[in-house]
């Protein structure tokens, strides 16, 4: 899953945070259908290839869909619209951009992030993709695409009043972070980097909910929220029409890859995979599909294959 996420965000969860505030029925569509509708339209755009689909293993190829096991429950990596049916999000904007180009359509299955494993052991799905990360022992399990860098990113009041421009700003600074993750793992091992060389330790908060840390952020309570990079560049997008907060331009803190889980059994599918995500990064359809969402900062420039 995510780096170090107690719980996923949803999309009412944007909405209670006053991320709508101030729509009314006339207002243009919501952050969220704006960047699915310029997604969707690359993933659109894409034509099949008969060479990669020949490649695909017969039972998939005679059945026309991919399955995709996913939690769906992840903004901005894979969530149910507004209709509370239909999948959205990068990460499914890029399956069906995949789906095309290998002449298949999509079929997402939704279930707990904690069954995606099992049911892809079990054949329910062909493949897992949902905000996954390809960590060597997962490795052990199944095998990985790797399409996109995540990690931990500072998330800032609008303005960065602070001035935080990486970890070592964070030096004598509130910190919040929720119990148990990577990123309080992170703080308090860049505290004892303060110390070490003689600055004042980082204050770290525990915040109780998401919630409750962007608003207690908004207020000033502490300088940055660290979270994960998909999350925090999409709250920064979205918040108050994208005037509450900002992510701070620096690379993703202890970094690791999202990958396309697949069955140890089907390499087959995992070379066509591997293949038709670097046919999408080389024709620039993936770069187009992660600027859509605000996602260029975890582009990758190869698709590569259990680098976790």
């Amino acid at each position: 899953m995510a780096f170090g996420r107690v719980s996923a965000i949803t999309l009412a969860g944007l909405l209670a945070l006053g991320y709508a505030a101030g729509r009314t029925e006339a207002a243009p569509a919501s952050p969220s259908a704006r960047n699915d509708a310029a997604g969707q339209a690359v993933a659109a755009s894409v034509e099949a290839d008969a060479t990669l689909s020949a490649k695909v293993p017969a039972a998939i190829r005679s059945r026309g869909t991919l399955v995709i096991g996913a939690a769906l429950q992840q903004l901005p990596e894979d969530f149910y619209a507004a209709d509370g049916r239909t999948p959205v999000g990068f990460e499914v904007d890029l399956a069906h951009a995949l789906a095309r180009l290998l002449g298949l359509k999509v079929e997402y299955r939704a279930m707990a992030f904690d069954a995606l494993i099992p049911a892809l052991a079990s054949g329910r799905v062909d493949v897992t993709m949902s905000a996954m990360n390809d960590t060597k022992p997962r490795e052990k399990t199944i095998s990985f695409v790797d399409y996109f860098n995540a990690g931990i990113t500072m998330l800032a009041q609008k303005g960065n009043p602070d001035h935080i421009t990486g970890p070592d700003s964070l030096c004598g600074q509130a910190v919040s972070v929720q119990a148990g993750t990577t990123q309080q793992a992170f703080a308090e091992s860049q505290s004892a980097a303060c110390k070490k060389a003689g600055k004042q330790p980082v204050e770290i908060v525990i915040g109780s909910s998401t919630a409750q840390q962007e608003n207690s952020l908004r207020t000033g309570r502490f300088a940055v929220v660290l979270d994960d990079t998909p999350t925090a560049i999409y709250t920064a997008q979205v918040a108050g029409n994208g005037n509450l907060f900002e992510a701070i331009d620096y690379p993703p803190i202890n970094g690791g890859p999202y990958g396309i889980g697949v069955a140890k059994n089907n390499p087959a599918l995992l070379a066509v995979l591997q293949e038709a995500m670097e046919r999408l990064i080389e024709s620039g359809t993936y770069g187009k599909i992660l600027s859509a969402w605000g996602m260029s900062a975890g582009a990758v420039t190869k698709a590569t294959t259990n680098a976790g």
